[in-house]
């Protein structure tokens, strides 16, 4: 039974503190200083957004995630700062991170380079009383984990020239591993199990009402399968975006934003898995409720809508 319970810690503990393929959402869309801390700031305005996800739906014990996240410019928009904090759920675990974001920007050849950093901390929680033993003695093994808390970093950088927009980022630099015997994490510096973020993005202008948003995200890590997004989202009138993004052998989601007023913003998005675990799960769901201060916001980013 014990080897179950192991079987079971790593199963339902968030990839997140202890590994680095970090399961990307169609939050980054929305919210790219999620994967890549220099672009705090990039939106040209203090802005606070709300995030929630519901993963998997029909399946017990599914993630549900919930984020908080902010950023502004200051200095005269050379610099960037935000925060962002997010609570994990799956299963019996929980996991709550607070990252802070810094960004620097550089006028560079006709465009602009960001460089960002990020810390903060990570603390998982796992109430194993919460589970059923089904025979007897077992119950001696489904006792409540301590809270462990631990740091984490992050860097990364972009550059936006024109229409295009280019960037590469770790968005965890630490790597921990669970030690179920003495009931803790090590800590292990390896970038060789990092993952390294590569993103694209390019602005169309179709005609003065229609733009059009193409993007793409590579997460490369090593020993594990080349992730890739692809992204294609269309924009009204400045007020309503539509579009689609496919997951290579993962998932395909669609993305709708609607600007309420010159400050507000509302978007949905649903996934649809295209994997095995699409015969149990009747697709994900996520909300953005988005508020800007100020009524102009001058983005130069096409990675930022």
């Amino acid at each position: 039974m014990k080897k179950i319970i192991k079987t079971l810690f790593f199963l339902l503990i968030p990839v997140g503190v202890f590994g680095q393929l970090n399961p990307v959402t169609d939050q980054y869309i929305l919210n790219p200083i999620t994967i890549n801390p220099a672009f705090a700031g990039s939106r040209g305005a203090l802005n606070v957004a709300a995030f929630f996800r519901k993963q998997w739906v029909g399946v017990k014990g599914s993630p549900e995630t919930l984020t908080l996240s902010g950023d502004s410019p200051i200095l005269n928009e050379k610099i960037g700062v935000g925060l962002t904090i997010i609570s994990d759920k799956i299963g019996v675990t929980k996991e709550t991170q607070i990252m802070t974001s810094y960004s620097y920007k550089l006028d560079l050849y006709g465009g602009t380079l960001s460089f960002g950093l990020g810390a903060g901390l990570i603390a998982t929680h796992t109430a194993w009383s919460d589970l059923v033993a089904l025979d007897p003695g077992d119950e001696f093994y489904l006792i409540n984990s301590r809270l462990f808390v631990v740091p984490n970093f992050s860097f990364g950088t972009n550059y936006a020239y024109g229409n295009h927009s280019v960037g590469f980022s770790i968005p965890k630099f630490l790597t921990y591993k669970f030690d179920f015997d003495k009931n803790r994490y090590s800590m292990n510096i390896s970038p060789g199990k990092n993952s390294y973020l590569f993103n694209y993005g390019y602005h169309y202008t179709i005609s003065p009402n229609l733009k059009f948003f193409p993007s793409t995200l590579l997460t490369f890590t090593h020993g594990e399968k080349v992730l890739f997004d692809l992204n294609a989202y269309f924009n009204y009138i400045e007020r309503f975006w539509a579009g689609v993004s496919y997951r290579n052998g993962r998932a395909i989601s669609s993305l709708v934003q609607f600007q309420i007023n010159n400050q507000l913003r509302v978007a949905y998005s649903y996934d649809i898995d295209i994997n095995r675990l699409g015969r149990y799960s009747s697709g994900s769901h996520e909300i953005m409720l988005r508020y800007e201060f100020r009524y102009k916001v001058d983005v130069s980013n096409p990675l930022v809508f």
